[in-house]
């Protein structure tokens, strides 16, 4: 491929003059096929979930003691069935804690509220508790749906 000019009569002299222009169409199309390629090359963000898993070798078969932490609507918390107040909780989770086969599970009304669920959790997470289950978000999972 080689580069021509391209001459033009001029009106005033009636000679040819080389048009001195640069068509840039081809560039434009060049960019924008490397900007196509740069972005499906770039992969996708993942979100990360933390797990502690136990390392291979130590499992244990023994089935896990389970407590139970239940929010109701009215933003009272119950430790096992016992209601508690927020430091009642977190002595009990530091209680806890340290013991290796222990699980602690969660389970809020739905009609409690979001922001006294999170300051739960936030106690939970406080007290340095990773072995946490969530009970009955399943009947969330169309939540929004019309019925």
């Amino acid at each position: 491929m080689s580069a021509r000019a391209i001459a033009i009569r001029s009106r005033a002299t009636g000679d040819f003059e080389p048009l001195s222009q640069l068509n840039i169409t081809p560039l434009i199309d060049v960019m924008l096929v490397l900007l196509v390629m740069m972005i499906l090359s770039i992969p996708t963000m993942t979100h990360k979930v933390p797990l502690d898993l136990q390392p291979p070798g130590k499992l244990t078969t023994a089935k896990p003691v389970t407590h139970m932490i239940d929010l109701d609507a009215k933003g009272m918390v119950a430790w096992d069935g016992t209601s508690v107040d927020a430091v009642g909780l977190k002595a009990r989770l530091d209680a806890i804690r340290a013991e290796p086969n222990v699980a602690v599970q969660i389970r809020a009304d739905a009609a409690a509220r979001y922001e006294r669920f999170d300051q739960t959790l936030a106690v939970i997470e406080g007290a340095g508790i990773t072995r946490l289950g969530f009970i009955g978000n399943e009947r969330f999972k169309d939540f929004g749906a019309l019925k």
